[in-house]
């Protein structure tokens, strides 16, 4: 791939929101690299006025501006995806940021391509997982193209000093030096960083706050919702089918009215550093949820435990920018087979921050109640289990005998104990009335 040590950039577009570094990126690329610049805003369900910032951007300098709604690709191609793996960063972080980041990626490389440009340039700091994420994508899908990052280029330090850059070139920002929160928002979640932030002995303040609402001020009384999935993917809300925008939409209000979704934690980022942030996720927690839910009524044990085992990886994948990489696309094979009968409804209660499932039903449904239940049944024969636990058991018996041998100081101990437990162990218990006989297997 090319990089930006040269500067023959002749058109560069330019991954633009409006706020504080992209908006003074626009005259700084024109400043440094005698090129022009083309704004590339890619609507996630940040909820801006995107009539507002196009103007922003061809007033400072933009030479075009391109305007995508990618609202429901952001879901259906990466929120989902990520839902059906049960992918979660370190725990705790339901990747909100790591998730839109690809598509962003990918629309910014398709306005390049219209537009001829011949870079690319994004306003990630070189602090930041962001860097990664968008610079790998672009390898992936347009590595013919310069990459420049001006973060990691210019003599700007701090957002203090981004902000006098702004002032002293009349640049309008948002935000100010007082207020120096890093802000990201999409459908899936908002997230806050920086200032006060920074210090992780400090409490949140309460005004930090866009999708949810503290807990202590969320009703008193509980509120169910019903969540109906697909293959795996949710369809439908309290019974109404709802395309995946609204869906998530509706259920960020209800269940972020009862204070769901809200953490405060510190992560380890890819490149190397500890950073504090906090997300609210409240559609994406209730969902994540009601799908793991289900899954224990559809899916078998063997897949839900290895499905399990890479759900860890998956979120890492995520995290790491390697979006585009064939482990993730395997994995995705993968689990749209392991989802093909997670299809059912869930219901989940919500109630001071917390959203607890408490019935699901699924056609495909693995649960017996005939075999599950305590009382008196037809279907399962509870003497059959004697052997079984005798056999599981086999191996941990085994060693058993060995380690007390040895501990005895018999000689013969290995061949003894060997020949002893399988015999105790694999002599059939011979239930009343029934005659075994001595060669069966």
């Amino acid at each position: 791939m090319n990089n930006s040590t040269t500067k023959d950039v002749k058109r560069v577009a330019l991954a633009y929101s409006g706020g504080l570094d992209t908006s003074v990126m626009v005259t700084w690329l024109k400043e440094n690299y005698g090129c022009e610049v083309v704004a590339a805003v890619v609507d996630v369900g940040q909820r801006e006025d995107f009539d507002e910032i196009r103007d922003k951007a061809l007033a400072t300098g933009a030479v075009a501006c391109r305007v995508v709604d990618l609202r429901e690709r952001f879901l259906t191609e990466c929120a989902f995806p990520a839902l059906k793996a049960g992918a979660v960063y370190e725990g705790r972080y339901l990747l909100g940021t790591s998730l839109a980041r690809p598509v962003i990626a990918a629309a910014q490389v398709e306005v390049a391509r219209e537009f001829d440009c011949d870079a690319v340039a994004h306003g990630c700091t070189g602090k930041g997982n962001d860097q990664v994420r968008f610079e790998l994508a672009y390898q992936a899908l347009a590595p013919d193209l310069t990459v420049i990052a001006p973060w990691r280029e210019w003599e700007i330090t701090s957002r203090e000093d981004a902000f006098a850059y702004a002032a002293e070139r009349d640049i309008p920002v948002p935000g100010s030096p007082r207020k120096l929160y890093s802000i990201d928002r999409n459908l899936w979640h908002t997230s806050f960083e920086g200032g006060i932030l920074e210090d992780p002995t400090a409490a949140t303040p309460h005004e930090l706050r866009e999708l949810t609402v503290d807990p202590a001020e969320a009703p008193d009384t509980p509120a169910d919702v019903v969540i109906s999935f697909e293959r795996g993917v949710p369809i439908a809300l309290d019974g109404e089918a709802l395309d995946p925008v609204t869906l998530v939409q509706r259920l960020n209000e209800t269940a972020g009215a009862h204070g769901v979704g809200r953490v405060d934690l510190v992560e380890n980022r890819l490149v190397g550093m500890k950073s504090r942030g906090v997300y609210e996720t409240p559609a994406g927690t209730v969902l994540l949820a009601a799908l793991a839910d289900l899954e224990a009524l559809t899916l078998d044990r063997d897949t839900s435990g290895f499905k399990r085992g890479i759900s860890d990886r998956y979120g890492e994948l995520v995290y790491q920018g390697l979006w585009f990489s064939p482990l993730r696309a395997a994995f995705d094979a993968f689990l749209d087979e392991a989802h093909a009968m997670s299809t059912g409804d869930v219901t989940v209660r919500l109630f001071k921050g917390s959203a607890m499932p408490v019935a699901r039903t699924s056609r495909y449904s693995l649960y017996r109640e005939d075999l599950a239940t305590f009382e008196e049944d037809s279907v399962y024969d509870q003497a059959d289990a004697g052997g079984f636990v005798r056999l599981w058991g086999l191996p941990s018996s085994l060693a058993a005998r060995v380690r007390a041998r040895a501990a005895s100081g018999d000689r013969d101990w290995a061949a003894s104990a060997s020949v002893e437990t399988v015999r105790s162990s694999a002599k059939p218990m011979q239930r009343p009335g029934r005659a075994v006989a001595s060669g069966s297997r």
